[in-house]
This record gives C-alpha cells, sequence and structure tokens, in this order.
C-alpha cells in the first residue's frame, strides 16, 4: 500500500542527526531571534525553578470552558491564545514538542512505522528511536544539567512491551511512569516503573463489572495518572535539585478496543463520578452544564464546504478533497462532545491538584498534543487537519513572575522544548528549530513570533494506530501539507498525489477576520492577493529551511517565524 511522505518530510530523514550537545546550567538565556539578534531577555527568576508540563491528549479548545483548573490557570498566570501544534497527530506532535523540531527533522511523521516501506520507519516509537530523537530530546538536557526528571502517563505510541519483552528504559528520565496503549480503554492497562535503573511492569487489571463506581474510579486510568504524578510531586517538592515532571493523560482520548473495558462503554469514557446518574443528573461537564454543550460549541459547524474547494496557483478548482458529507450525526457529536467533557473532569481534578501541590518556583504548563474535530469541515471525529479545530491547543502556564494577562505572540508547541531550557538557565540546544517564549512570561509585550508552521504527511494509518478505532474517521482522508499560520490567517499548500514520487499542489486560504473559523477558501480572492503572496513566499523559504543540516537547518527554521 502506497502512502505519501512529502519532500521536506524525505530530506529532513536523510539529513544526519545533529550532534549531542550538553549544555552547562547558568543565568537564564536571552531567547535567539536569529544569527546577530536577540529578544528581550527571559524572565527572571530562581536560577533553577521546577517545571511541570501537562500534555493532553486531542483535547480541543471547546472543552477550556468546563475546567476550573484553566480558568484558575488564565486568571493567575499567561494565557496565549495563539498557540499552535506543528502536525495536529499524536506520536508526531509529541516528538516534535521533545525535540523542538519540524517532523521532517524528527523523522516521525505518522503514528506508526508504516513497515515495510522503502524509507524504514516513517512513525510511531520505531521512528522516534531510529532517527536518534532520545538523544536530543529536552528531558535529557534538563537531566544533564542536574534536574530530576519524571514521566507519567501516555508516552509515544508504539511504546509497548513486545513479545512479552519489557521496553527499554529511554535515556534522561530518572521516573519513567508510563500507561501503555491499553489505558486508552480507561480501565486494563499495563504500567511501567523503575527499579534499580531497569523498567519493570504494574498490571492494573480491570475491576469486575459489579465493582462500586468508587472501586472503578480507583482504577482508571485518569486517577492513576493522578496519583503518580501527586506522588512525584510529593517526594521531590523539597528537594535540593529542581525537577521536571511531564504528566500527559490519554484524556479525553477516545477507546480504541471496542470489546472492552465492559459491554455498552461510550466512545469516550468518563469517569464513574462524571457519568450522568452518579452524582448528577446529566453528569459532570465542571463549570457548565453538559446539556447546555451542543453544535454551537463546535465552530464551524455545518457549514457549506463547498466554497471550501482547494484551488490552483491560478485560481481554477482542483479536486476536492474532502467527502461530500459527514456521516456522523449531528446527535452523535453532542453525545460525544458532552462525553469529552466529562472525560475532562478527571484531568480538571488532577490540575487543581497539581496547583496546590507545588510550590511558588514551579511553572506549571497545560496544553494539548492536537485538538479534534466532530463533524467540522464534513469531517467526522478525529484530527490531522490543518484547520483550528485540530492545530489550536490551549497554552496556559503560570509560575515564579509570570505576568497574568492574555499573550499576543504566535507559539507553536515546538517552542516549548527551548523555553524549558531557558527557564532552567541552559542555552537552548543549537538543533532546536523552536523558539524560546520565555521572555514574554514576566512581559506581556515581550517580542515574539508572528508565524506557526504546521505539516503534516499522508499515510495510511496501519498497525496499532490508536486513531483507526473511528468508524469512518479522517486520518486515511487528509492529504500531506505544508503551512503557515499567522494570528489572522492560515495557507496552506496542499499535496493531492496520493504517491510518493510525484506531487500534485493545491492552495486554501482562510483569513480569520472575516470569520472565526474556516468559513470560505479566499485564496483567488483578489482583494487577499498581497496577504497571500507574502505567506506563500514565507511558506516557500520554510520548505527550504532543511537544506543543511545541524545548526544551521534550526537557525534558518527559527528565523522565518519571526
Amino acid at each position: 500500500m502506497r502512502f505519501r511522505v512529502t519532500a521536506i518530510a524525505l530530506l529532513g530523514i536523510l539529513v544526519a542527526a545533529a550532534v549531542l550537545t550538553a549544555n552547562e546550567p547558568g543565568r537564564i538565556a536571552a531567547a535567539t531571534e536569529a544569527p546577530g539578534k536577540t529578544v528581550a531577555a527571559a524572565v527572571t527568576v530562581s536560577p533553577r525553578p521546577n517545571i511541570v508540563l501537562v500534555l493532553m491528549d486531542d483535547f480541543s479548545l471547546d472543552l477550556l470552558q468546563t475546567m476550573r483548573s484553566a480558568e484558575s490557570m488564565r486568571r493567575d498566570g499567561a494565557s496565549y491564545d495563539a498557540a499552535f501544534v506543528v502536525d495536529s497527530l499524536c506520536c508526531v506532535s509529541r516528538s516534535s514538542l521533545m525535540t523542538g523540531q519540524y517532523p521532517h527533522q524528527t523523522g516521525v511523521l505518522t503514528n506508526t512505522a508504516n513497515l515495510p516501506n522503502p524509507y524504514g520507519p516513517i512513525g510511531g516509537f520505531d521512528a522516534f528511536e531510529a532517527h536518534g530523537n532520545p538523544d536530543r530530546s529536552v528531558n535529557l538536557q534538563l537531566q544533564q544539567s542536574g534536574y530530576t526528571t519524571g514521566f507519567v502517563g501516555k508516552y509515544l505510541n508504539a511504546y509497548e512491551p513486545r513479545d512479552g519483552l519489557v521496553p527499554e528504559l529511554m535515556p534522561g528520565w530518572d521516573e519513567f511512569d508510563v500507561l501503555f496503549g491499553s489505558a486508552y480503554d480507561g480501565w486494563g492497562f499495563v504500567q511501567s516503573h523503575v527499579e534499580d535503573g531497569r523498567l519493570r511492569l504494574v498490571d492494573h487489571p480491570i475491576p469486575s463489572s459489579a465493582a462500586t463506581p468508587e472501586e472503578k474510579d480507583a482504577a482508571y486510568a485518569g486517577t492513576v495518572t493522578s496519583d503518580l504524578a501527586l506522588d512525584f510531586l510529593r517526594r521531590h517538592r523539597d528537594d535540593e535539585k529542581p525537577f521536571y515532571l511531564e504528566v500527559a493523560p490519554y484524556g479525553p482520548h477516545s477507546r480504541t478496543n471496542p470489546d472492552t473495558p465492559w459491554p455498552g462503554e461510550p466512545l469516550f469514557p468518563p469517569a464513574m463520578q462524571d457519568r450522568p446518574g452518579v452524582v448528577e443528573p446529566g453528569g459532570n461537564c465542571g463549570q457548565v452544564a453538559c446539556s447546555d454543550l451542543d453544535l454551537d460549541d463546535l465552530s464551524g459547524h455545518g457549514d457549506d464546504q463547498a466554497d471550501n474547494r482547494p484551488v490552483r496557483e491560478d485560481g481554477t478548482p482542483a479536486p476536492a478533497w474532502k467527502p461530500q458529507k459527514t456521516a456522523l450525526t449531528d446527535g452523535a457529536a453532542v453525545v460525544d462532545l458532552r462525553n469529552r467533557a466529562r472525560m475532562v473532569q478527571s484531568i480538571d481534578r488532577m490540575v487543581e491538584q497539581v496547583l496546590a501541590e507545588v510550590d511558588a518556583d514551579t511553572f506549571v504548563v497545560l496544553t494539548s498534543d492536537n485538538g479534534f474535530h466532530l463533524g467540522q469541515h464534513d469531517l467526522e471525529r478525529g484530527k490531522g487537519a490543518p484547520y483550528a479545530s485540530d492545530s489550536h491547543v490551549p497554552l496556559l502556564v503560570v509560575g515564579p513572575g509570570v505576568e497574568p494577562g492574555l499573550r499576543t505572540q504566535v507559539v507553536n508547541n515546538i517552542d516549548l522544548a527551548a523555553t524549558f531550557e531557558d527557564l532552567a538557565g541552559l542555552q537552548p540546544a543549537p538543533w532546536r528549530s523552536g523558539t524560546s517564549f520565555a521572555a514574554s512570561l514576566d512581559d506581556p509585550t515581550a517580542r515574539g513570533n508572528r508565524f506557526a508552521f504546521l505539516e503534516h504527511t499522508y499515510a495510511p494509518s496501519l498497525g496499532a494506530d490508536p486513531d483507526r478505532a473511528y468508524a469512518g474517521g479522517t486520518i486515511d482522508i487528509i492529504p500531506s501539507y505544508v503551512a503557515v499560520r499567522s494570528r489572522d490567517a492560515l495557507l496552506v499548500r496542499l499535496d493531492l498525489d496520493p504517491d510518493w514520487e510525484a506531487t500534485d499542489f493545491a492552495w486554501e486560504f482562510y483569513d480569520y477576520r472575516d470569520a472565526a473559523f474556516e468559513r470560505t477558501n479566499s485564496f483567488a480572492d483578489p482583494a487577499k492577493r498581497d496577504q497571500v503572496r507574502r505567506l506563500q513566499r514565507r511558506l516557500e523559504r520554510f520548505a527550504t529551511c532543511h537544506e543543511k543540516a545541524g545548526t544551521t537547518v534550526a537557525t534558518r527554521c527559527r528565523a522565518l517565524t519571526h
């Protein structure tokens, strides 16, 4: 079966990986804008603050209104309303977050390895390891500089026990409590744990169907994730060494096994206490009554896609790549939306507890690996598209010296690695293509990025891809693309040819000053011509920023976002 690998991705896979260079602890570095230029100095905090990253799974912005913890973080910290992910696909996004590099640099282009093919593994953990990404991940730099590092929750797709063998402990983690892939179903999963420098497995069996709601919730993946995270914080909050903790709950991702844990389970499985009729008649959707969540919360839902068809460079119509009409009914979309909101409440309780446990010298960051669509764009359940439903994510930061308020800088999730190094007093590693936004934490007006680049590679979902769980889902529909996003606009260059040896480019352009969602493809609108051309030139430069390996690559890619 053929899959589509973009030219930019293939060249990125073939370039040599940058040589790992350990950074020495020191004062917080200024964020580099381009060779010879710097932006405002980073926030002044303790030389070695603690850092906690909470990375949700498939969290769409329509759910943020339900979270009390998010409201608290928005009130007390920095809120970035123009935060995006480099690719709205789980493993691709997470690999880029950890390394601060684009997918064409990490070589992780899909959720699964998709073997055999002429290029070796192109996705999942197999590609992450094959292309040397563990040695370029931010946790390793932090550990080498004196941080205690911990991981709890979902790691990377296809990082699993195989043939009864315990997987290898990844470099850069002192504690590594991974919940493996069966945790998607909420119950009945295996967890890793470090003992004497090696991993051992801990089994979390499915409770009996006759168990009480309290007994079931004690074994729920969200509860186990919370318990492990809070245990780490309580053991290390008084240490002399600083710590870095990544907490990655599985919610609100769907189940992947239709037969577990019990018959009749919803596709999106909340904790028992959040379900209808257990504590509240309509269930628990946090700050919002579940009955108030409806299609109006899904921005752009029901929009006629006839005027969203891609066009050629000359403005003539290109083949439509979306289905004529999604098979997901309005009723099913509302059911899913409400269950996803109920799932989020276990995360909300965890984040509130995390905020209560950490001290004043700790940064807490809340974000997601990608968004999610539920019928918008005539697409069924899923992600992977360049549109705001999929690529626009929350980014909230609280901690020492953070000035409360809204931030207007554009942030990509590849910026997090450099930011964490910056906050830790390290010079960001030279191969980071992302740019630190630490300067904006205490100065909301600090100069930051104005653009984020996105890239996505089409490939059929082979193997144990968790996103195959969606009947009629979209992971096998969305073509390869590169895109540039600003606060106000999105330009997408699609490659409609599914063969990896050919290209068939088409374009979509959306101006968010015209509508809050992608209402009309206005690429060929004469009134938008200048705006489109400026973004096209920037996107063309991005498509060639990978021509040289090492530091030069990262510097050239970084410079394009300003």
